[in-house]
């Protein structure tokens, strides 16, 4: 997993209440258990006037002008604003798998889905919490201000505005410490290697009827 610890990027502001997975990244594409190839299919109905599948080349599909993601002046951006409750609906992993593809590291909301929340932090997402009018406030910058950008301090959990203003936010002292260093559950458990491997060696030689 990436390691996150300050990012500075271009803001789009996706002021909806209540996106669902589903509308993140829709059921027919979770065919698939790889965690890349997503990003092209991220909010799918709202972003093209046709229905995509697994595969299909979205190079040429008909876009739909007025969803946020299609205007030129948010490409390439990295953090998300979005409305309360963020991330509910089913819990399926692909719906943060599809933001990480795309190119979003953080994520800024009133509130998000629990399930959701917890989905960020094991894939290198940033998902923060901040005031509902903070948000909105933000969103009214963002919209008046073509190439508006955060800068994003997980290590001093700070949100930095254009202008220079600080918003503070909150973080589990160990989701904080594994998105410094990089670690999802599979690096957590990597660090244990050696006493692993000394285990099962030691297990053979008790009960080398189970090996």
């Amino acid at each position: 997993m990436e390691v996150f610890t300050q990012l500075e990027g271009i803001v789009v502001p996706l002021n909806r209440a209540n996106v669902d997975t589903d509308a993140i990244i829709p059921k027919q594409f979770l065919k698939s258990i790889r965690r890349t190839g997503y990003g092209p299919y991220l909010f799918d109905e709202w972003r093209y006037e046709d229905r995509g599948e697994p595969g299909m080349d979205c190079t040429n599909r008909p876009q739909r002008k007025d969803f946020v993601l299609n205007q030129p002046r948010y490409a390439g951006a990295s953090i998300l604003l979005a409305g309360e409750n963020f991330g509910c609906g089913s819990s399926r992993e692909h719906a943060p798998w599809a933001l990480l593809d795309y190119g979003f590291r953080c994520i800024i909301a009133p509130s998000f889905a629990d399930i959701f929340y917890n989905n960020c932090f094991k894939n290198g997402i940033l998902p923060v919490v901040l005031d509902e009018a903070v948000v909105q406030r933000l969103m009214a910058e963002c919209e008046a201000q073509e190439g508006y950008r955060l800068i994003v301090d997980l290590p001093q959990q700070t949100i930095t505005t254009p202008s220079g203003e600080h918003f503070s936010f909150a973080v589990d002292d160990f989701r904080k410490h594994c998105l410094l260093h990089g670690l999802d559950d599979i690096g957590l458990t990597l660090q244990h290697a050696d006493e692993i491997r000394a285990y099962e060696q030691r297990r053979k030689q008790e009960a080398p009827w189970l090996f």
